[in-house]
């Protein structure tokens, strides 16, 4: 039986009850204000007491909610990500992954190892490289963090590489000195290139459930999120927070995390995930 049917099965009352939708739906980490605004709807096309069509109804809510855009048409070599996120949700390996896929596709990547707070973090980006035959720019731990990124840009620019990856140091998204680092990477960027980073993408952990909203929302106001990168979606985590923060913040998840290989990060695809979320 999927989750979902499991949920509905929890939330549903004594004979002749309606399901405890609102409940339901938080539960599944859609979020208090998504999930009121979806309950209302059922309720005004009356299928609360029906939930087969309530199904139905909601999958087509959320396909539509959660397809990505269309991509941008990126100017001059190279194309820039910025990871960012908590400790331990995965952004170093998450930095290969997506180098990996790159390279897979024809176009060349460039790391930056811009995580000089966690003393293992440059090596750790470093041996992916060495395995993935990509190259990396890192420094010794306590470097500046934003000269990092420069490097890390100046040196993709020399080579006309296509794609440059940079992974930065987890923090907490109450800290405010922490996220001021972050804009500082930011600045430091645009100071030689105006429009990078094209992406500035958070990776969550989805095993927090509804905590990577709360995460989403510190983020986005310090920094200015462009979207969303979703690890660990392998285990009991729901995948409701991925239509939560495009309902709430506007921001789409680019890529599902089910494993820890390469070939484990999954573009995000609104139908797949869709019928993962319900259950086939």
């Amino acid at each position: 039986m999927s989750f979902w049917n499991q949920l509905v099965d929890r939330f549903r009352g004594d004979a002749g009850e309606e399901i405890n939708w609102e409940a339901l739906l938080i539960e599944a980490d859609l979020g208090v204000r998504l999930a009121t605004e979806w309950v209302e709807e059922l309720k005004e096309n009356g299928l609360t007491r029906s939930p087969e069509k309530a199904e139905l109804f909601l999958r087509d809510k959320m396909v539509k909610l959660v397809r990505i855009p269309p991509p941008l048409p990126i100017g001059k070599k190279p194309e820039v990500i910025l990871l960012i996120g908590v400790n331990g949700s995965g952004k170093t390996t998450t930095a290969a992954k997506l180098g990996a896929r790159a390279k897979q596709e024809g176009r060349t990547v460039h790391l930056g190892a811009a995580d000089t707070f966690r003393a293992a973090a440059a090596e750790q980006l470093e041996a992916w490289g060495e395995r993935l035959g990509i190259p990396v720019t890192s420094a010794a731990p306590g470097t500046d963090p934003a000269s990092v990124a420069v490097r890390s840009l100046l040196a993709a620019q020399e080579t006309g590489t296509d794609l440059l990856i940079i992974d930065t140091a987890g923090r907490q998204a109450n800290k405010r000195n922490l996220l001021l680092e972050l804009g500082k990477i930011k600045r430091s960027l645009q100071k030689k290139v105006e429009v990078v980073p094209h992406h500035s993408w958070l990776v969550a952990d989805g095993m927090t459930g509804s905590g990577v909203l709360s995460q989403a929302r510190e983020f986005h106001e310090a920094v200015g999120l462009t979207g969303l990168i979703v690890t660990k979606l392998d285990g009991s985590a729901k995948g409701g927070m991925v239509a939560a923060v495009r309902a709430e913040l506007g921001l789409p998840t680019y890529y599902l995390g089910r494993g820890e290989r390469p070939e484990d990060l999954k573009r995000f695809e609104a139908k797949d995930f869709v019928e993962n979320f319900f259950g086939d």
